[in-house]
């Protein structure tokens, strides 16, 4: 790309789309725009081809979903499908019609079935049942994943899809309602620390496995993919290892510095027993990770502490 390139971000406000405006700007990227939801709505249609139409951006990142953890996903099926396919179907048909030279889709893990060999290869995909708690957003993601495909073996357009393991970072969710499993244990416990609670609960056995990406390394990855060129229309981007959730509670615990207990609810639903992805496709082409799990957690809870702390989110 020319570092005078229109470069659109859609969803640019967001974890991974304000990671990509970050990473772009430091490479030297002058020309980067983005629109917030109340200047542009992506779920309607003709908006959305009137911004094409009008800017006509040369190389677009696809980051804008709705998003949100096994609670929001499991309580809001329909919005979670819905809402994603008009966003994706949306955005990719008015690139394709404007001649957008090169377009990154971002994914998730979760497209994979619930039950499969691990890590997790892409030709994995298709090939089983979904994990329920997220099967609605997993159908949008699949299916933007699949029309970059068509689109490209149908008109040879340049649309490249990412699937990214969990991921957290600046600008995350940190409603306990809504939020992943990162954001939401910073959230308990610092509402723990600054309230001198003994214990913090978190949900399901502690057994389950996560793999856990800074939304950083996301960003560097896809500029990687939109910098080079591969003839691969779909990538994992994991970062090469999982944790339990009590080895990610702890670590959370000692990047917040609370000091009390945990106390694990196997009650509670925990999702997937574990879903790691096989990235060695990426890792070939020459990309890897470089932010390990502590450097990570500690720069999310400066953040935290710097932007979101004093905002009234309930926890429970």
């Amino acid at each position: 790309m020319e570092k005078s390139a229109k470069i659109y971000v859609a969803g640019h406000t967001g974890m991974v789309g304000s990671a990509i405006v970050r990473c772009l700007k430091e490479r030297g990227y002058t020309n980067v725009i983005g629109r917030t939801h109340r200047e542009l709505d992506l779920t309607r249609q003709a908006d959305v081809e009137d911004f094409f139409a009008g800017e006509r951006p040369e190389y677009v990142f696809l980051a804008a979903a709705r998003v949100g953890g096994i609670r929001a996903n499991m309580r809001y099926p329909a919005e979670f499908l819905m809402e994603n396919l008009q966003i994706q179907t949306n955005i990719l048909n008015a690139a394709f019609q404007n001649k957008t030279e090169k377009l990154i889709f971002i994914g998730s893990a979760c497209v994979y079935p619930y039950e499969t060999q691990q890590p997790i290869e892409e030709n994995k995909l298709l090939t089983g049942p979904l994990e329920i708690g997220k099967e609605a957003y997993a159908l949008a993601k699949i299916a933007g994943l699949k029309a970059c495909q068509f689109y490209r073996k149908e008109y040879g357009a340049d649309f490249i899809s990412v699937m990214p393991c969990n991921l957290y970072g600046y600008q995350d969710c940190f409603d306990i309602q809504r939020a992943h499993i990162i954001p939401s244990l910073i959230r308990k416990f610092h509402s723990a620390k600054v309230n001198r609670r003994d214990s913090v609960t978190v949900w399901g056995t502690g057994k389950a496995c996560r793999e856990l990406l800074f939304a950083e390394d996301l960003a560097d990855a896809c500029l990687f993919l939109m910098e080079n060129d591969t003839d691969t229309d779909f990538l994992n981007v994991g970062y090469g290892r999982d944790y339990t959730v009590s080895e990610i509670a702890e670590q959370v615990k000692k990047a917040v510095g609370f000091e009390g207990e945990i106390v694990m609810d196997p009650s509670k639903p925990e999702g997937i027993q574990r879903r790691m992805i096989d990235s060695g496709q990426l890792n070939r082409l020459g990309w890897k990770p470089k932010t390990g799990l502590e450097e990570g957690l500690r720069l999310t809870y400066r953040w935290f502490l710097e932007h979101v702390e004093d905002r009234d989110v309930p926890v429970s």
